[in-house]
C-alpha cells in the first residue's frame, strides 16, 4: 500500500526553549536523531489536493492526511484544493522564473500563489490519470516557480492496481526541475474505492506509514528553511 519504508516514532518533550517556548521532537530511529522544532515557529504545511475531477476522491485522501498532521505536531498546515482558484492552462510568454513577482497571474489565483509562496513543505495528494498526474497540477505548478524552490515535496496518491505510483514519477522530474527536493518515501493507496472505508483506508498500518513520511518531510522542512535563511539558493 505505500512505499514508506521503517517505522519512526515521535515524542513530544517537556522542555522549554528561548522565552519559554515549547519544543516538540521527532525522533528518527535509524540514527536517533532528533528534530527540535520550536512550536510557536513550526514549519509550514501545505496540502494540495490535485485533482478537480467532478465526483474525485482527492479531498477525502487530502482530509485523512491533514488528520495526521495534527498527531504529528511537527507542522502547521493547510490545505490548498486547486478546484477552488482560477488556474487557466494559456500562460503567458514571460517565465515565472524571471518575472519573479511582477509575473502576471490571474487575480483569481492570488490566494494560491500566497499559499505557495508561505509554504515550508508540501504534501501533493494526486490521482493518476492515464499513467500520469492531472492537468490542474500541472497548470498550477506551471504558473510558479520560485514558490517551490528548495523545498521538499512528499507525494499520496491513489488510484487503481498501480495506486497512482506513475503519476508521482512523472511529478518527481518536473519538480525537481524547479529546484523543489522530493521526498523518497510516500504513500500509494492502490485500488481506492475498495481499500478505503467511511473517509479512511482500511489498512491499519497506514497511520503508521504516513508518520514515517512526515518524519522525513518534517527534517527536511527544517533544514531547507534553515538553509534559505542563511542564504539565497543560487537558482
Amino acid at each position: 500500500m505505500t512505499r514508506a519504508y521503517g517505522v519512526a516514532r515521535e515524542s513530544t518533550s517537556g522542555q522549554r526553549g528561548p522565552a519559554g517556548a515549547s519544543l516538540g521532537t521527532v525522533w528518527l530511529v535509524a540514527r536517533r536523531c532528533p528534530i527540535v522544532v520550536v512550536m510557536e515557529n513550526r514549519p509550514h504545511l501545505v496540502i494540495i489536493v490535485g485533482s478537480v475531477r467532478e465526483g474525485r476522491f482527492g479531498s477525502a485522501v487530502a482530509s485523512w492526511v491533514a488528520e495526521q498532521v495534527g498527531p504529528h505536531g511537527a507542522f502547521e498546515a493547510e490545505v490548498v484544493d486547486l478546484a477552488e482558484f482560477d488556474i487557466p492552462l494559456a500562460l503567458p510568454a514571460a517565465s515565472p522564473k524571471l518575472a519573479g513577482d511582477d509575473y502576471p497571474r490571474p487575480a483569481g489565483m492570488a490566494a494560491l500563489t500566497s499559499a505557495l509562496a508561505r509554504a515550508d513543505a508540501f504534501i501533493v495528494v494526486t490521482p493518476e490519470y492515464n499513467h500520469s498526474y492531472p492537468a490542474s497540477l500541472k497548470a498550477a505548478i506551471d504558473w510558479h516557480f520560485t514558490q517551490w524552490t528548495a523545498k521538499p515535496v512528499a507525494f499520496v496518491s491513489y488510484g487503481g492496481a498501480a495506486g497512482g505510483r506513475h503519476a508521482v514519477l512523472h511529478l518527481e522530474n518536473v519538480l525537481t526541475e524547479l529546484h523543489a527536493v522530493t521526498i523518497r518515501d510516500g504513500l500509494a493507496f492502490p485500488n481506492c474505492f475498495t481499500a478505503w472505508q467511511d473517509g479512511r483506508p482500511l489498512d491499519p498500518r497506514s497511520p503508521v506509514y504516513a508518520r514515517t513520511v512526515l518524519d522525513q518531510l518534517a527534517w527536511w522542512a527544517v533544514a531547507l528553511r534553515s538553509a534559505r535563511e542563511a542564504a539565497p539558493y543560487p537558482a
